[in-house]
């Protein structure tokens, strides 16, 4: 029998502590705190986002059953709902959002050869955002309709390892073009989009930064040709061509020329139009990066069946930023360990069975590599298929 530490544990030692720790010494996020730090906080979240914990009542009833090795877990405090939910009202966001920030560097880096799907050497990164539906009543700080409340993730996703490198939390009302403005561009890389960015000065200031972005184009837009290239219309291609703005207002915003290719899409019938200012890769290859585009859709999908950032433990912006920066540090935390242990899971099994298993006592390396054993094994003929 494994008497080393728990599975939870295990995972949490992935964190970079040493960070965790500086960043709270900067928002002084233990400042008069007796019995519940925030290392505390952190843990329970994070033990809350991996056993799908629903409430403060159910992560306390959970810790009650297990209260022996809670100690085990990490926490060293008295854990109570009432000192969660403190905490939670009390420790500064952006401790938890510099220390998610911190860890999506690490997972960078480990994914950065991770293949998906197009060979190109740049950085593509697909930009969206994502509404979450609150009660106006309980959280008036965050407006959206006039009987709604709502929050707003603005996510660029990494499509090496589907890691998020940026995100934004902003009240339902503040639209997505707005995002442009405080993204830093990197040079070099794809910024895959819908039409709900195409805003020219914006597209222009992305391409004096050496930036490169693909959208759509909208139905009335004013465009003038200025040359075409040859293309093979039985891959689907109906024309590319180098085009300029044709209104006078869009021509003063976005003076360059832009790439427009016109795709008809087999399964759908669907004739669709993309911009572009990166002019050297295929016409095939811009239709490919905006289809890669879904997976931003795809990660917005999982976190939210996932992930517990549908229902929230207290009403407050601070409580509501520390639950979504604390989910989305554990779903980082989570695909760090997949690269490091070396694994072919997926991240929905891993935290499947992270979700049944934190209190066993078994090498996590072991405990997946069973799982990969049980998945890839051959189907037995005479085992009745369960549908």
């Amino acid at each position: 029998m494994h008497a080393g530490k728990l599975v939870f544990a295990q995972v949490m030692e992935f964190a970079p502590w040493h960070t965790f720790r500086r960043l709270v010494a900067k928002y002084r996020g233990d400042f008069n705190v007796r019995t519940f730090s925030s290392l505390d906080q952190f843990l329970s979240m994070a033990f809350a986002q991996i056993t799908f914990r629903e409430s403060l009542r159910d992560i306390e009833a959970c810790m009650e059953a297990h209260a022996t090795k809670a100690y085990h877990l990490g926490l060293r405090g008295d854990f109570t709902r009432s000192n969660l939910a403190d905490a939670n009202e009390r420790c500064d966001w952006r401790l938890y959002c510099e220390f998610a920030q911190a860890l999506i560097r690490i997972a960078r880096q480990l994914y950065a050869t991770e293949p998906f799907g197009l060979e190109l050497d740049s950085t593509v990164y697909a930009l969206d955002s994502t509404t979450i539906d609150l009660c106006l009543t309980m959280f008036p700080w965050a407006p959206f309709r006039s009987t709604k409340a709502a929050i707003k993730l603005h996510t660029l996703l990494d499509l090496r390892g589907n890691i998020p490198s940026f995100i934004h939390i902003s009240d339902g009302k503040w639209h997505d073009v707005n995002v442009l403005d405080i993204l830093i561009p990197e040079p070099g890389a794809f910024y895959v989009m819908d039409r709900g960015y195409l805003d020219f000065t914006r597209l222009y200031t992305l391409n004096q930064s050496g930036g490169f972005f693909v959208t759509r184009a909208k139905r009335n837009a004013n465009i003038r040709r200025t040359a075409s290239r040859p293309i093979d219309r039985s891959t689907g291609l109906i024309c590319d061509q180098t085009v300029m703005l044709n209104t006078f207002y869009a021509a003063r915003d976005y003076p360059g020329p832009l790439r427009r290719v016109r795709y008809r899409d087999p399964t759908t019938d669907k004739s669709l139009v993309f911009l572009t200012n990166h002019f050297g890769i295929p016409a095939l290859t811009v239709c490919s990066l905006y289809r890669s585009r879904w997976q931003v859709e795809l990660f917005f999908k999982w976190i939210k069946q996932h992930l517990q950032i549908k229902r929230f433990f207290g009403t407050s912006e601070n409580a509501v930023q520390s639950q979504v920066w604390i989910a989305v540090a554990t779903y980082v935390l989570v695909a760090i360990a997949r690269k490091r242990l070396k694994l072919d899971l997926s991240l929905h099994t891993m935290l499947q069975v992270l979700s049944v298993t934190p209190f066993e006592k078994i090498p996590l390396f072991q405990l997946f590599s069973d799982i990969a054993e049980d998945a890839n094994m051959p189907d037995d003929p005479n085992q009745l298929i369960l549908l």
